[in-house]
């Protein structure tokens, strides 16, 4: 395979792997998004009484529910959802990883092409 042929394969993975980062890069945005969410929702209702009527979202409905089982169920989402948070980092730091690999040696490449 000649130099040509190998830089544009090359290429074609760089920019491949450079979607899958900002693909990445999305979820880790969209999951820090629920976080955030998902705490402030616990905060306020750690501002609301036991007695008040407490309401959660299933699709259109609004449902009734107690305070304590939608806290539980806050602080388990939250949960979840930083462990989901510490994956997408680890995926981040690998293609991060393999994206400047791919950037050397695409460089290295393109030298060997110009000499």
């Amino acid at each position: 395979m000649d130099i040509q042929q190998n830089v544009q394969e090359q290429l074609n993975q760089f920019q491949q792997v450079q979607q899958q980062a900002q693909s990445i890069a999305m979820q880790k945005q969209t999951v820090s998004l629920q976080i955030n969410e998902a705490k402030k929702a616990l905060d306020e209702l750690s501002k609301t009484s036991d007695e008040q009527d407490v309401y959660k979202t299933a699709g259109p409905l609004l449902i009734k529910t107690n305070k304590e089982e939608t806290e539980t169920e806050l602080k388990d989402s939250i949960e979840m959802l930083e462990i989901r948070q510490k994956t997408i980092e680890k995926q981040e730091k690998r293609i991060t990883s393999r994206l400047e690999e791919l950037q050397t040696s695409l460089q290295s490449a393109m030298n060997q092409m110009q000499q």
